[in-house]
């Protein structure tokens, strides 16, 4: 006896029909809003058509929701599993508390030089893709180093150094809320790293701050805006510069790109790439700030790029030319596999898009996890497939699919 069908399985698709349903606009009204013909949202609205990252801010716009929205995020009950749901409030409260001195029977701080051994640490667990034991330890350690801060009164290096590890923990509440789709506390986080960011002393942090505020303006498609942000940050970083300075410049131009592209602006976005690709040239692979910058890094844009003109094939075989290097960073590696994953999907090569996921869970697996790209291919190979084989039925129960 043939096996009964299951439920349907959601994915972006349906739910931008559901919030276009809801705000009572047809096919054709969300087009014009969005700026997207209404016959490739009827096609994204099938599942037969890959939602690119540009479209799907495009219609995040139209339809005022976020991204995160249309994506699904936040996992609540997967959220709730993992017991990271009960994380969130703490990590709020922490940054609420930032220029409010602890009560009086609060241990005074650790030193500077200690409570820099731990932010970088946590540093380098976000930089694996460890965000659950990231989020774990943020709420004691934000508060510890806010009252860092305040007993740092005085002008001098050690109220730099403060308000550098002020602007490093900020940035760490951004990617860990960013990447599980609360977009508030990831604006919340951010806006903290930018009142630090100035105090420390380091141009960087200011540059890269302005990085992550124009990947939000990506998400809002307020390209325009996210470009004007990512030249003010080349500008002031200015020309030169050391390693880490190479690096957050690399990050610059690649994210000019990527804005370049979404805009519509193939050729300037060409340019970006190609001067991100000379500078890689020379430096070589580098690791700086939580940035991860080099000519594998410029592959991987290049691919991405591919991917969001519905161009698949190539995005594949850009894709394959990879070769990461022994020791590159898990969180970048994992996200590398589901990029891959992805291609390989839309391109209907299943079996080989499953592998590429188990390769992204075995180097990130809490970061392929929460992943929206990972639950959007997932759906994908779902939907392709008339019955399911055990080992895609198991990855899709993992990831809450």
């Amino acid at each position: 006896m043939p096996a009964r069908p299951g439920p349907p399985i959601e994915g972006i698709g349906t739910r931008i029909q559901q919030v276009r349903l809801l705000r009572g606009y047809s096919l054709r009204e969300l087009a014009a809003r969005a700026h997207v013909s209404a016959a490739q949202i009827s096609r994204i609205e099938s599942g037969s058509r890959y939602a690119s990252s540009t479209i799907v801010a495009s219609i995040a716009r139209a339809l005022s929701v976020s991204v995160s929205v249309l994506h699904g995020q936040p996992y609540i009950h997967m959220l709730q599993h993992d017991q990271l749901d009960s994380l969130l409030s703490p990590i709020s409260s922490a940054l609420d508390d930032w220029d409010i001195p602890p009560a009086g029977a609060d241990p005074p701080p650790r030193s500077l030089a200690e409570l820099d051994a731990a932010v970088r640490a946590l540093d380098a667990q976000r930089a694996a893709g460890r965000y659950l034991d990231v989020a774990l330890e943020l709420p004691a350690l934000i508060s510890e180093v806010n009252y860092a801060a305040l007993l740092q009164d005085r002008p001098g290096q050690n109220r730099e150094r403060a308000r550098w590890l002020q602007a490093e923990v900020g940035r760490t509440v951004y990617v860990v809320a960013r990447q599980i789709g609360y977009v508030d506390l990831a604006r919340h986080a951010l806006g903290r790293m930018a009142a630090a960011a100035p105090h420390s002393g380091d141009p960087r942090q200011v540059a890269i701050e302005r990085w992550d505020r124009s990947q939000l303006m990506a998400d809002a498609a307020r390209h325009d805006r996210g470009f004007a942000l990512v030249r003010q940050a080349l500008h002031d970083l200015g020309d030169g510069g050391d390693n880490a300075t190479l690096a957050v410049r690399g990050a610059l131009y690649l994210r000019a790109a990527v804005l370049a592209r979404r805009s519509g602006d193939e050729s300037t976005a060409g340019d970006w790439l190609r001067e991100a690709g000379e500078l890689a040239e020379r430096t070589g692979e580098l690791s700086d700030y939580g940035l991860v910058f080099g000519p594998t890094n410029v592959v991987i844009h290049a691919m991405s790029a591919s991917a969001d003109m519905d161009r698949h094939a190539r995005a594949l075989k850009e894709a394959r030319k990879v070769r990461l290097p022994k020791g590159y960073p898990a969180a970048r590696a994992g996200a590398y596999w589901v990029s891959r994953a992805r291609a390989e999907a839309w391109t209907a090569q299943h079996d080989e898009a499953l592998r590429s996921l188990a390769k992204a869970k075995e180097v990130a697996p809490q970061q392929t996890r929460y992943h929206p790209g990972v639950h959007e291919t997932v759906g994908t190979l779902l939907r392709a497939r008339a019955r399911v084989a055990d080992p895609l039925r198991e990855f899709a129960s993992w990831c809450g699919v």
